[in-house]
């Protein structure tokens, strides 16, 4: 199941994991390397709205977003901005925080406003191809809790 949100965002080619409650995309601007999209599955525009299921459902999902991005991108600090201004679904960008660069594909990801707010107009657009390499090789190493 799937929203308008989780489609500008990539899904189904963006799909990392999910929960019964969420799916978790691969940002396709990536603002810091790691950075995801955590979309609820449920017809909810404000966050209020959401049913308890998936207020209990979301700690699950954020165990499996905070285990894989430990792994894989070796974060200091982890930031979930919820802002749906374009996009009306409930969802966060989650953003991996680090000092310095990462590598990944031949791309060089730093985080421009570390140690302060994210800086989400520096991001590195992935190409197509790389979004659903990347969104492949973690759906691999996916696990919620």
């Amino acid at each position: 199941m799937s929203n308008a949100t989780a489609v500008n965002f990539g899904f189904p080619h963006s799909l990392v994991g999910e929960t019964d409650h969420w799916l978790v995309l691969v940002r396709p601007k990536q603002p810091t390397f790691g950075s995801l999209v955590l979309v609820c599955k449920e017809p909810a525009q404000a966050f209020s709205d959401l049913s308890r299921e998936a207020f209990e459902d979301l700690q699950v999902a954020v165990g499996g977003i905070e285990r894989l991005l430990r792994s894989a991108v070796n974060y200091t600090k982890i930031n979930y901005l919820m802002l749906m201004m374009v996009d009306p679904d409930v969802h966060f960008h989650v953003i991996p925080r680090y000092e310095g660069a990462r590598e990944h594909g031949g791309e060089t990801f730093t985080d421009a406003g570390w140690p302060g707010q994210p800086d989400l107009g520096a991001a590195v657009a992935l190409s197509p191809e790389a979004l659903r390499a990347l969104a492949e090789k973690w759906r691999r190493e996916w696990r919620a809790a």
